[in-house]
Parts: C-alpha cells; structure tokens; sequence
C-alpha cells in the first residue's frame, strides 16, 4: 500500500508528464497483484483519473501500458442462437451460379444477413438437398453443387439439420455421398450435422446432438415425417417422427446430458399459413417427453408460433411453458409462389448466471425476403425485410420490392408472429 499512498499524494500536476506516463505501468502491476476488489476499485479509479490528465495534455500512452477493461469476476453468459428454415438449390440457381471455368459461384446469398451470422455462437439452417454428384438437379431430386455446401460453412452455417423428405432424393449412394462430405466439412471447419446416420456409431453420436457452448449444453434432435424416395438400405439411414422408441429414447438422452433441448420436425402441409392438428398434436408430445423448444420446417413458407403447456413438477408453477414455431419458410430458393419468399429467422438466446441457472429467453424474429434474379439484383441474395422499408429506388425490379412488402404484411396478419 506504500506505493498507493505515495501516488495518491502526488497526483497533482506537479509530476512530469513523462513520470505520470511511467506510473501508468506501476498502477497496472499494482492492480494485477491486489488482492482485495475495494483496494482493485480504488487504483482503477486512480488510474483513469491520471490516464485522463495525461491524454488532456495530449500525450499518447504506449498500447502496453494501456489497462483493457477486466471481465466482472460474476458475469452472466449469454449463448445467441440464430435459426434459419430451408437453404434450397433448384435448377434456375444452378444455373445462375454456374461459371464458365466449371465452378459454382454462390456469393451473393447471404450478403445482407452475414452480420448477423457473424453476431451469433451458433447458425442452423435446414439443408434441404443432397450433394449426390453429377449431373447437378433440382427439383424433384435435387442434387446440389459441393461449393454450395462449401459456401454455407464458409459465411458461418455451423449446424446441418439433414432430416427432410429431400435428403434420400439420390438414394442411398447420393445420401452416403452427402454426409461423407459433411464429415470432410466437420474435420476442417468444426460444424456439425443431425438428422441422418451413415452408421450406428454415428447415430448415437448426433442423435440426440449435444453442443457445448460458454458452459452450456443444448441437445439438438432432428426428424422429418418422410422421404420422397425410400433408402433401399439399413444405412445410412434417416430419423422420422414416426419413430416414437427412438425420439423418447433421445429426448431421454438430451435431458440427462443437455441443459436445453431443442427439437427440428421436418412436418406439415405446404403453403399453409397456419398448422394443422397433427402438428400440434406431435408438438405437444415432444413437449411431454422433453422438448424446452420446438421449430418446424417444410411448408416453404412461414407458419404460426405458440406455446405448448404441460406438468412439471420442477416448474415453480408446476407448469413448463414450450415455445413451438411451426414453420420458419424457405431461407433461400427460386420458388416464388405466393408466400414462399419470406421466411423467419428465429434467435434463441439462452442465458447462465453467476449460481449456474441456466435459462432460453423467448425467442426473437426477423423477417427475411428471399430476392431471385432482376428483383433486388441480377442473383440470388437473402434480405432483411426491415432494412429494404422505403429504398425501392435500391431494387432493379420494383415490382418484387412491391411484393416483398404486401408479402411481408400479409404473413404477419395470417401468423400473428412479430419481429424485435
């Protein structure tokens, strides 16, 4: 404490510049060495004072010597989660990406919506393709280029959902072929994929998959209700909802092993704005076994959201509360049937205190206009919805800015979901 004492007295300006600018190094040692917060309160209090006087005198302090600001000692972590609906790959996009040195190009897709797959620990995104091979196809039996799957790594796609009527589109060749390479992906890039196996091994491993982040543990199940083409082999092999043994045994698994858990159906009838009673029926069932989230896909477009209650004796209540959203729509396609170029992105975010309780916040929407070549641009690109509000003269085609918005107005009306 001497040291203390003895620059308390002499903070005035009677010491050089060049002596206050040395004392700068000495409080920054004094602080890393206290013991106790008041004494580190007080010399940090004393160190921006004397920093302050010595940048009023105009004087530039080395980086080193410079103090960042410390992480509180009791900080709440927070863990963002952005959800995304289906990432699509039909002829026209094919073709629009194809260059003439034999690559596919895709940069445009996800421009407008990188910060916020920047701004988050983890991206999901339903890909509703397989990576079969050549010859390149869309729909029905879509087959995508690999710097597609490439492409959606590298802007910070993280967690493949694969559970979907189109993921055995090439049969059980076209479907080993995919996940081979989103192994090759999970080797050199860390993101991870749920929903299809090509082994037992592997199914226990991502059925349910568990992702630890900042401390805390989500558990991610993944199924659809169907594929269009049956896998004429035991594997690999997909995870359907109809499949009750082996969803309760995963819900099991996530509740013992994970701090959340957090279904992906794959169900519903397409283009309908609102679900139908099977879904909420299925909802309801994960809901009882386990489920703390629930977000569909398929429709292709944006369905409404709600909350699913059912007994728990661990609830203060006794009653637990299940956000569920039945379709999030098409992330990014060429299909541009009424309301399928709108989708949701839904952000989870999922909090831990100081004493360790962990708990998800309710859920944050964005809506999303999937633009196709001559609206916003001359090529495929995702936009914020809110972001484009009054700049048609950015928009070559006007006419689809004008869609956008009676789009945009009409889902909301029909689902009742609002965005933050």
């Amino acid at each position: 404490m001497d040291t203390l004492r003895y620059i308390v007295a002499n903070l005035s300006n009677k010491w050089s510049l060049t002596k206050k600018i040395i004392y700068l190094q000495v409080l920054k040692q004094q602080i890393l060495i206290m013991k106790y917060r008041l004494h580190r309160a007080l010399l940090i209090c004393i160190l921006t004072f004397l920093t302050a006087n010595v940048y009023a005198q105009k004087i530039i302090i080395p980086e080193r010597w410079q103090i960042k600001p410390v992480r509180p000692i009791f900080q709440e972590d927070t863990l963002t989660i952005r959800i995304f609906g289906d990432l699509m790959m039909h002829e026209a996009q094919i073709k629009d990406a194809a260059r003439s040195n034999g690559t596919y190009e895709f940069s445009t897709y996800f421009t407008h919506i990188q910060k916020y797959l920047d701004n988050s620990d983890l991206n999901i995104g339903n890909l509703e393709f397989t990576l079969g091979g050549k010859p390149y196809t869309g729909y029905p039996a879509f087959s995508a280029p690999d710097e597609y799957a490439r492409h959606i790594t590298d802007c910070g796609f993280n967690v493949f959902l694969t559970a979907n009527n189109h993921i055995c589109d090439k049969y059980s060749a076209g479907m080993t072929r995919t996940l081979r390479i989103y192994r090759e992906l999970a080797q050199s890039d860390s993101i991870v994929f749920t929903g299809t196996a090509g082994n037992q091994e592997e199914f226990e491993k991502t059925t349910p998959l568990i992702i630890v982040r900042k401390g805390i543990r989500i558990a991610i199940i993944n199924a659809t209700y169907g594929t269009n083409i049956g896998s004429e082999k035991p594997w690999p092999k997909t995870n359907y909802l109809r499949d009750k043994k082996m969803l309760k045994d995963a819900l099991i698994k996530a509740k013992e092993n994970a701090d959340i858990v957090v279904v992906f159906p794959h169900w519903g009838d397409e283009y309908f704005l609102t679900h139908n009673s099977r879904q909420e029926s299925e909802a309801k069932w994960f809901a009882e076994n386990g489920a703390d989230i629930i977000i569909g896909a398929h429709p292709h477009v944006v369905q409404d959201a709600g909350v699913i209650e059912v007994k728990d004796t661990t609830a203060s209540d006794g009653i637990k509360k299940v956000p569920v959203v039945y379709s999030l729509g098409n992330a990014i396609s060429n299909m541009s049937a009424e309301n399928t170029q709108i989708e949701l992105m839904a952000t989870l975010k999922i909090t831990k205190n100081k004493d360790g309780e962990i708990k998800h916040l309710p859920l944050e929407f964005t809506y999303l206009w999937s633009s196709r070549p001559g609206g916003y641009c001359n090529h495929y690109t995702m936009l914020p919805v809110k972001d484009q509000i009054g700049k048609s003269n950015e928009w070559i085609g006007k006419w689809e800015y004008d869609k956008m918005m009676t789009t945009y107005n009409r889902v909301k009306q029909a689902t009742k979901i609002k965005e933050q």
